[in-house]
């Protein structure tokens, strides 16, 4: 118990002398949806109520002959168990005794370390700053930095006890959130800060529930309506108004200046029972909260300057290019002037050497320029600003847009059976930052979205025995957003896309262009199931729970990275052949007139192509919570863990072995293979999941004093890797990707060299 994305309450009933009591019914009462909770004490006297959801409570314990006890106030966070002991007076039933003291601060249940944060806190303390990380919303991990040995930085690591980086596990309404994508971008699947109810960082000792985490255990649970509703409304926002001026400077009025930044991030709630007038009552059964939260960061405006050809230079004349620095003589003892532009139209062969003559007055004729160069051209913006390099300055707006609406939806069914729902949907948009505009630009927007969904199942099968039953899904895509431009316009035949074709280097220090077009461009779309499932039995001391957790994880990636095509421009086209491999204080050539005569150096064309990655984890667990005494709980379990490495659905992952000749290297080792054993393929597997990676856990908390708890536990986490004859063997991982990159020194291990 007490684990999960929900809470649990226990304790011990007794008499006035001291004496335990059985088979005492006891009933947690919500007291802000009215649900029950209902359990029974054990013949040790001992009760739990499990996967209790965070709130506040009334309990009550009622049996005959005694009088009613009524404990009011009783606040169960996330993750953490309340110990409340219960005192039964003699006397009839009509009577009752209330105790409304505060529960125990002290956590004398479980042998753990947690801290729990609650909305309150996050919305009073000054650590949720807006515009940080990639999504610049509020981020509720940000807390982090309250907690003892935490290290955070917003969406790049997360650091928990010394453990490596972004190794935490992020679980929301009880089911792996993790984001796949990258760890270390923890907005990629946050909630909305006014959704969540609370949530509990665990850093150590963890019970054997829990798995798949090293630096830190987030558990979140988000709010649900009440029999009340409420509401807010809030905006955070950020103006140079309210800035302190930039030292020294002058804003022309007798002020500092304060440059422009405004960003917002406002949003609203709403929570209470689902009412259909004349048609449903929710009231005591039926509850809903809605969020809905956006961050804009729209009005900070760059400025970039970049180089664009001049007008001599759009029409062939470089004779600005030349320095008329010497750089020696050339084989005919010609002086050789930096930049000088050579006619590949006389090439010829004079002592066994290549020789050309320079075009006249540095200028490349009309006949000579390539007719799909003089397109490409035309997209290119003209020079605003003076000189070769530099010229062109442009201001932009660098809007940014972030949305995470969400909605939770729960369902009483009858005393013993309950259902909540929960879906959110973290939405990013992050613009094209370049100083050249579609279709010439290089930088692609992005648009990135992640939706969870949750549904959980209570029931309450007897006072000693719940079964608990989840299911979640993420599913998001990161894309790239590129405007379709067709390359056949500018004469360019042979592309694989509809992106404007990537020209590169075509930049020098007497002038040219900055590069032109998008290079590499990837869709991905994330999909990641997970189902749970455990049962809880009390039991005399004992508080029993086994289950199991299964998890996969897809990631289709389409490519179209280097098919428009990409190709390469430099001086040496244009230059002097003869003086290839010569060391000049210059070069001679230049880089765009290479790009305008259609002389390329290099260059790729590949075919658009997609691949469908996949893993899953499986996990079970069995532990026990066994109260020795009523100041002594030990906490014991065994957990399992099977991890799968990633695979290629159709086998198209490669890999390469030395152990494989290569033809096209005389033989040599180092040919690539695909993993699988039909026609083409190794025959072999790239990585051994590994099957016996067993994990112990125990737990102890002692109460020595009723203001003085010491707690301690140790545990066990498995992995490992091996070389097995020449293939790639390779345990399962925390991190999605360290089985599918094949080249990270901690996971690979290929023909036994790391």
């Amino acid at each position: 118990y007490g684990q999960g994305d929900r809470g649990s309450i226990t304790g011990t009933v007794t008499d006035s002398s001291g004496a335990v009591v059985s088979n005492a019914p006891v009933e947690a009462r919500s007291l802000e949806t009215s649900a029950t909770y209902q359990a029974a004490s054990t013949s040790t006297g001992n009760y739990t109520l499990a996967q209790v959801p965070a709130g506040t409570y009334e309990l009550t314990v009622a049996l005959p002959g005694f009088k009613k006890f009524i404990r009011q106030g009783i606040t169960v966070q996330v993750a953490q168990t309340v110990r409340i002991d219960t005192v039964l007076e003699v006397g009839a039933s009509t009577e009752s005794v209330t105790v409304t003291a505060d529960a125990p601060l002290l956590k004398t249940e479980s042998g753990e370390l947690s801290h729990n944060i609650n909305t309150n806190d996050l919305n009073n303390l000054p650590v949720l700053g807006i515009g940080a990380g990639t999504a610049g919303i509020r981020n509720p991990y940000s807390s982090l930095q309250l907690i003892p040995g935490a290290d955070w930085h917003p969406d790049s690591s997360v650091r928990i006890n010394g453990f490596p980086s972004n190794t935490q596990a992020m679980r929301v309404e009880g089911q792996d959130s993790t984001s796949g994508i990258s760890s270390s971008v923890q907005s990629a699947t946050q909630p909305s800060v006014e959704a969540i109810q609370e949530f509990a960082v665990q850093t150590s000792n963890f019970a054997a529930e829990f798995g798949q985490a090293g630096g830190g255990l987030f558990n979140v649970t988000m709010r649900s309506g009440t029999n009340q509703f409420h509401g807010s409304g809030y905006d955070y926002f950020v103006n140079e108004a309210l800035n302190a001026g930039v030292p020294f400077t002058n804003n022309g009025q007798g002020g500092l200046l304060r440059p422009r930044v405004r960003r917002n991030d406002y949003g609203f709630s709403l929570g209470g029972p689902v009412e259909l007038p004349r048609l449903y009552n929710g009231r005591d059964k039926t509850f809903f909260f809605f969020n809905f939260e956006q961050y804009r960061e729209t009005l900070i405006t760059n400025t970039i300057p970049t180089t664009v050809p001049t007008g001599l230079m759009r029409a062939g004349n470089f004779s600005q290019a030349l320095t008329n620095r010497n750089l020696g003589t050339d084989p005919l003892g010609r002086p050789i002037l930096e930049n000088t532009i050579y006619d590949p139209a006389t090439n010829r062969v004079v002592n066994g050497l290549a020789e050309r003559d320079p075009f006249p007055g540095n200028i490349v004729p009309l006949s000579q320029q390539d007719s799909v160069a003089l397109k490409m051209q035309s997209y290119i913006p003209l020079p605003n600003q003076p000189g070769l390099i530099n010229n062109y300055l442009t201001t932009y707006t660098n809007p940014k847009l972030s949305t995470i609406p969400s909605i939770k939806i729960d369902q009483t069914v009858s005393g013993n059976s309950k259902i909540s729902g929960y879906w959110s949907e973290t939405l990013l948009t992050v613009p094209n930052n370049n100083a050249f505009t579609y279709p010439i630009t290089t930088a692609v927007g992005t648009d990135n979205a992640l939706q969870t969904v949750r549904l959980n199942f209570d029931q309450t099968l007897t006072p000693t025995l719940l079964l608990h039953a989840g299911a979640g899904l993420i599913y998001g895509h990161n894309n790239g957003i590129a405007q379709a431009f067709d390359p056949t316009t500018l004469g360019f035949q042979g592309a694989n896309t509809n992106l404007f074709p990537s020209i590169q280097s075509i930049s020098a220090a007497q002038g040219g262009s900055a590069n032109l077009g998008i290079a590499t461009q990837t869709n991905l779309i994330y999909t990641k199931p997970s189902f749970t499932t455990s049962i809880t039995w009390v039991r005399n001391n004992h508080t029993y729970k086994a289950g199991g957790e299964l998890l996969t994880q897809g990631y289709q990636t389409s490519s179209r990275s280097y098919s428009s095509p990409w190709m390469v421009f430099n001086a040496k086209e244009t230059g002097l052949p003869s003086l290839n491999g010569i060391t000049l204080s210059g070069s001679t050539g230049f880089a765009y007139a290479s790009f305008l005569m259609g002389r390329v150096d290099s260059g790729y064309l590949s075919v658009p192509s997609t691949t469908r990655l996949g893993n899953h984890a499986l996990s079970g667990f069995v532990q026990d919570t066994w109260k020795v005494t009523r100041r002594l709980t030990l906490d014991y379990g065994l957990r399992y863990d099977f991890q799968t490495y990633l695979r290629e659905h159709d086998g198209e992952m490669s890999n390469v072995s030395l152990a494989t000749p290569n033809p096209s290297a005389g033989g040599l080792g180092g040919a690539i293979i695909f993993e699988g054993y039909g026609p083409g393929r190794c025959q072999c597997e790239f990585a051994k999941n590994y099957p016996w990676a067993f994990g112990p856990r125990l737990g102890v908390a002692w109460q020595v004093h009723p203001k003085w708890v010491v707690r301690a536990g140790i545990g066990v986490a498995y992995t490992r890797n091996e070389s097995n004859n020449g293939k790639n063997n390779n345990a399962g991982s925390v991190n999605p990707y360290a089985a599918a990159s094949y080249g990270d020194p901690a996971f690979q291990m290929q023909n036994g060299i790391p």
